[in-house]
Formats: C-alpha cells, sequence, structure tokens
C-alpha cells in the first residue's frame, strides 16, 4: 500500500502494478480484472472497517482501470467494420469497470484494434477514482448508507460518484477528449456504466449478469405472460440451446415445470430473461406505457452493448383501411415524445436498418404463413408517430392530425421513437413492429371488451414474430447487424 500526500489527510491506495502493453487481447483483459478487483477488494475491506470502527485518521482512494493505445499511421483499416479502428492517429484512452462481465466484448474489441492497426494495448490505473457505491455494489452483505446516517461524512473518507465523468458527453457530442487530451476509445465512461449498471438492477430487478444480446421492449403485461409460456417449452425442447429463464429477482429455472415466485413487489420495468451460451438468448422488458420510461430503460441497457433491440406494442391505427390486430413495420418516425430533444434534436432523421426490418418481415411472414402481396392485407410499412400525451384524443384534434396527415403517419404510440431514437444515439440497432390496437380517429377506441378479444388472438403471434426476428439476427455476423449509419463523423473504435 503506498501513500499519496494529501495537506489536509493521508490518502492511502491499493498497490498496483507499473502500466504495461500487452499484444495479447486474454492477457489484457485479465490484467484489467486484476487491476479491478484489487481496486474494489481495497474499498469494500476499507469501508467495512470504518463502518465498524468508525471515522478513521486517512482518506480512502483506489482508481478504475485503463486502456489505452497510440496510433501514428493514416493507413487505412478495414472500411467494412464500422468499429474496430479509430479515424485518425493519436492517443485514445477509457476507463473501464467490470471487466468480469464485459469479458468477451473486451477482448473482441481489443483484438479488433490490435489487428486493424498492428499496435499493442496498455493497461494501467487510471487517473479517475472509483466511487465506493459502485465498489461495494457486487457485495450484497455491504449496503453504503444514505448521507447523514453515519457520524461523519462519507465524501470525507471515500469518492463518490461524480457527474463530471457520468455523462452521455462521448455519444452525444463532437470533438469529446479526456481530461489528459486522450481521445474517447469507448462511448461510456466507466462510472457512467456503473451508473446503469445500479439502475438496471434497481429498475428491472435482476442482475446485469442476466441481460442477453437481443431485447424485446413491449408495454403490456400480456407479452409477458407468453414469453414465459414460450420460454418454458423451449427449456422442454433440448434441441432450442436455451438454458435458463430468469424473472424479477433474479429467479433462474431450468425445469420447465419450475415454480417462478416473483418478489412481493415487482419493479418498475419488470424483465425477463431466455438465456442461451454466450448471451446470445433474449431478453424481455415490460417498460410500461410513455417514452419516459422508454428512454429510461435504453439510457441503461445500451451501456451492455446489446447486438439489437426492437420495440413489440400495441399502437393506434390511423389508417380507415386498417383493423384491429394488424401489424405496423416502422421505417421512420414522428418524434412528439420530447424526452431526448436535449440529447438528439428532432430534426435528425432516424433511418431504417435494412437487416433489421428485413428481418422482422421475414419473421411476419413466417410465423402467418403469409408472404408477397398477400402480406399487405395485414402489415403496412410507414411512419409511426410517438407522443407524450396518451388522452391526445380529448384535446382539439386539428392540429395533431394535421400533422399526422403530414407525416404520413400509419400509427401512433407513446414508445416506439423514444427507444429507436435512442437505439440511433447509442449506436445499438433498433427496430419496431407493433400492432393495433384501437383506431381513435374511426371511432374504435380501446374499450374493454374489444380490448379481451383482440388480446387473446393476437398477442401470442405478434411476441412469436419479435422471438423469431430476434433468431434471424442472432444468426447473422455482427458487423452485419451494427451498421455504418449509426456511425458519426468521429467515433469511438469500440462499439
Amino acid at each position: 500500500m503506498k501513500l499519496r500526500h494529501d495537506p489536509s489527510l493521508p490518502t492511502l491506495t491499493p498497490d498496483v502494478p507499473e502500466d504495461e502493453a500487452f499484444s495479447d487481447p486474454v492477457a489484457a483483459v485479465a490484467r484489467l480484472r486484476e487491476l479491478y478487483d484489487s481496486a474494489t477488494h481495497f474499498l469494500c475491506s476499507r469501508f467495512a472497517d470504518t463502518v465498524r470502527e468508525g471515522r478513521p485518521t486517512s482518506r480512502f482512494r483506489a482508481y478504475y482501470p485503463e486502456i489505452r493505445v497510440t496510433t501514428t499511421s493514416f493507413a487505412k483499416s478495414d472500411s467494412r467494420l464500422s468499429f474496430g479502428h479509430v479515424a485518425v492517429p493519436g492517443t485514445y484512452s477509457t476507463t473501464i469497470t467490470r471487466p468480469d462481465l464485459f469479458q468477451h466484448y473486451l477482448e473482441q474489441q481489443i483484438d479488433l484494434l490490435m489487428k486493424n492497426h498492428g499496435i499493442d494495448v496498455t493497461i494501467g490505473a487510471s487517473e479517475t477514482p472509483m466511487p465506493v457505491h459502485f465498489a461495494v455494489a457486487n457485495d450484497a452483505s455491504v449496503t453504503v448508507p444514505q448521507e447523514g446516517v453515519m457520524d461523519f461524512p462519507l465524501r470525507d473518507v471515500f469518492d463518490v460518484p461524480d457527474l463530471s465523468t457520468t455523462n452521455d458527453d462521448i455519444v452525444n457530442g463532437f470533438g469529446f477528449s479526456n481530461p489528459d487530451g486522450s481521445g474517447a476509445l469507448a462511448p461510456f465512461t466507466a462510472q457512467r456504466v456503473d451508473y446503469s449498471l445500479a439502475r438496471l438492477s434497481h429498475y428491472t430487478a435482476t442482475q446485469a449478469e442476466h441481460f442477453q444480446n437481443h431485447v424485446l421492449f413491449t408495454n403490456y403485461q400480456f407479452y409477458v405472460e407468453e414469453f414465459e409460456a414460450y420460454a418454458r417449452k423451449a427449456l422442454a425442447d433440448p434441441d432450442s440451446g436455451y438454458t435458463s429463464f430468469v424473472g424479477p429477482g433474479n429467479v433462474e429455472i431450468t425445469d420447465p415445470l419450475a415454480s417462478m415466485q416473483p418478489p412481493a413487489k415487482l419493479p418498475q420495468m419488470p424483465t425477463y430473461h431466455l438465456k442461451r451460451k454466450g448471451a446470445k438468448g433474449i431478453t424481455l422488458v415490460n417498460i410500461g406505457v410513455g417514452p419516459s420510461n422508454a428512454k429510461t430503460a435504453t439510457d441503461h441497457i445500451a451501456v451492455l452493448r446489446p447486438h439489437a433491440w426492437l420495440m413489440v406494442g400495441h399502437c393506434a391505427g390511423l389508417r380507415n383501411s386498417q383493423s384491429l390486430g394488424d401489424f405496423v413495420l416502422a421505417h421512420a418516425y414522428l418524434r412528439e415524445d420530447h424526452v431526448l430533444d436535449d440529447d438528439l434534436p428532432v430534426w435528425v432523421p432516424i433511418p431504417a436498418l435494412a437487416e433489421i426490418q428485413i428481418a422482422l418481415e421475414e419473421a411476419v411472414a413466417s410465423v402467418t404463413m403469409l408472404e408477397g402481396y398477400d402480406l399487405k392485407r395485414i402489415m403496412r410499412t410507414g411512419t409511426v408517430a410517438t407522443i407524450d400525451n396518451r388522452n391526445w384524443e380529448l384535446r382539439d384534434q386539428s392540429g395533431p392530425v394535421q400533422r399526422l396527415s403530414q407525416s404520413r403517419a400509419i400509427a401512433l404510440d407513446m414508445e416506439s421513437a423514444t427507444i429507436a431514437a435512442n437505439g440511433f444515439r447509442f449506436r445499438v440497432p433498433y427496430g419496431t413492429l407493433l400492432c393495433v390496437s384501437d383506431k381513435p380517429l374511426h371511432g374504435e377506441l380501446k374499450l374493454p371488451g374489444m380490448a379481451t378479444d383482440f388480446y387473446k388472438t393476437q398477442v401470442t403471434r405478434h411476441l412469436l414474430i419479435g422471438i423469431s426476428a430476434m433468431e434471424k439476427l442472432r444468426d447473422m455476423p455482427l458487423e452485419r447487424i451494427h451498421s455504418r449509419k449509426l456511425r458519426s463523423f468521429e467515433e469511438t473504435a469500440f462499439l
């Protein structure tokens, strides 16, 4: 242990190895794990001592590990890839958290950098302190008390979360650089990732380890019930490739007949995971109703770097030619959700991604047994409008209806554009397939009697389409799904 002098209070930090260059991605990630484990063990043990013994005579500080690379050539790398390389020579770095959770991702991204630029990566301790709250997050026996509970301010002894390193400046901005002048190597800082991992546990009541790379969002509990039924059938089939099913409270079953006792109080966004080796399964998140929930969920799931996320929910059909139960495949979005206006202006187009669109259309065809021109009877492709007022019908309709008509919108909901826009912002492939549950402009409001029949006949089929689309995407190479459409002029090398 070494002593770093401070005019007011001495600061103790753990001993760490000197910075070291690595040419093997596996060895590089192993060093990241060593540094991270050393930091968290140090902070957890010192925190436990402090709770037990009272205020210490020293401050305690540990630092996140860091990846750093330097390139010196303008030689072009494989331009077919949308990630795995830097655009211009320079020094790039990123802080890292939970290398155990992100091991495969880190090894993959580091390997691409090494191959594309012919360089080593340097692994060492960063200059970013690790907040004690995040260090103890993986120890269920330890809880950081709220300010005022202890007889001294916690921040006098430990580092606490810092909003200056917990933000979306990298993904939102242009010309971002780290405090030391290095460019951003990854889209999120370690503190930003830790913040979201904590929020995910709170909102979904499942740990980040259970999340799969293919995420379905829905806005109704009916889809959850069908997802569980599908999961149990998959577990009963030894050839399905699915290994377990996880629900809120981290309840995990491998036996399709096993009981899943939910927690006494469900979280705000109940989440379920049909797991497969290599995180190639499917996660379903019931985000409920509204763009705020949609943004909250995607803000935090984005740090897990999923391969794709899709919205499969209900919508209002805006055309008289539509029928209840018809499908809507979004190829454009009218954004009146307002929750992302400060992060992604409404003038930014949200393009349809070909691979996602094809997977969804093929899934509709395979589940409904319709194809070609016949498919048009039950599915429309067009603009989906997303608004932030569920009861917009009760206001003067002339303004909203005119905008909807001018946009050529064929459906309206409260979540889809938010999920797509955040996918665009975070470079996560996205798509939307909705099911018409009411037609408010044509006198068919969502009433109990109508809804019951609709739910019985359409929810199962709709969910199966979403699952089928995800399974098609799962079999695609990662570089095909992660379109260059999602990358800006200045991008991080890491996906």
